[in-house]
């Protein structure tokens, strides 16, 4: 899915082995996935696509870790995170998001622009109506 605040831009949805770089999409106030040379056509993950990291990530600090901070970036020591969408019962908030093994969840809008991505794996799809029931249960519960 792509975050609200995306809604202007072109889009496509993710592939495995797509190649893709965080940017900071012209005229809008956040920052997601596009693929390596093309900037302007959002690249949307969906809940549980897994992704690694070409490098270890970079977020920028947020205002309070500024004060303190000799650089305006901090390090996760992580290179693979799954994709996932936080707040969702708040329409006017950032959702897009990545949660890294340790447990610590950051918003792609946090994402310093410009490093490389590679989709490893996408979330298995629900076949019949019974699985898709589960999953919305399971999705609702993990919200609220």
């Amino acid at each position: 899915m792509c975050d609200y605040s995306l809604h202007h831009v072109a889009s496509r949805p993710a592939k495995v082995g797509d190649v893709l770089v965080t940017t900071q999409f012209w005229n809008t106030p956040t920052r997601g996935f596009s693929a390596v040379g093309e900037a302007n056509v959002a690249v949307c993950l969906i809940p549980g696509t897994e992704v690694a990291f070409e490098s270890e990530v970079r977020r920028e600090l947020g205002s309070f870790e500024f004060l303190f901070a000799w650089k305006p970036w901090k390090q996760i020591r992580h290179k693979v995170a799954c994709f996932r969408q936080i707040d969702l019962r708040n329409p006017h908030r950032h959702h897009d998001a990545l949660e890294f093994p340790d447990g610590q969840i950051v918003l792609l809008t946090q994402l310093h622009a410009g490093q490389t991505i590679t989709v490893l794996q996408l979330p298995a799809q629900p076949k019949t109506p019974a699985e898709k029931e589960t999953d919305a249960r399971t999705v609702e519960a993990s919200i609220g």
